[in-house]
């Protein structure tokens, strides 16, 4: 998001918006405190692989920030820019509607469910059997 609104990181260039205000993905939270376009994207199946959830979020953001109840047609508008192929797009157009319920203020923002598949190495393997980027 550059001065408020949602635009191609990949189309700027660092001189353009050198004097700009940028948020990026790692802004939206504030600490380990998901912001709630994050938890509904978490909550609603709004991310799968995860590579295109920081333009999904940015832009969800940037179009909640100007318009707190938008339509279907105008949140397919404010995200026409991003791809997916994990999700179809409805989950995400879901999490976006969850999201401005939020901001409206009719409902709170729910935490994301605890990981049920844990890492049971949290700390690594005592003795790695090969070295990463080794397949058997």
């Amino acid at each position: 998001i550059i001065d408020g609104d949602a635009r191609l990181s990949c189309l700027c260039l660092a001189g353009q918006v050198s004097d700009s205000e940028i948020t990026t993905v790692e802004g939206l939270s504030e600490g380990a405190h998901l912001a709630p376009i994050q938890t509904c994207f978490a909550e609603h199946g709004g991310s799968q692989c995860g590579f295109c959830t920081p333009g999904f979020l940015l832009s969800a953001q940037a179009l909640l920030e100007e318009n707190d109840s938008p339509t279907d047609e105008e949140i397919s508008c404010a995200i026409e820019g991003n791809l997916c192929r994990c999700t179809g797009y409805q989950q995400i157009v879901d999490s976006i509607k969850a999201a401005a319920e939020i901001h409206r203020g009719e409902s709170e923002p729910v935490p994301p469910a605890s990981n049920p598949h844990p890492n049971p190495h949290p700390d690594g393997p005592e003795e790695p059997s090969m070295p990463p980027g080794h397949a058997r």
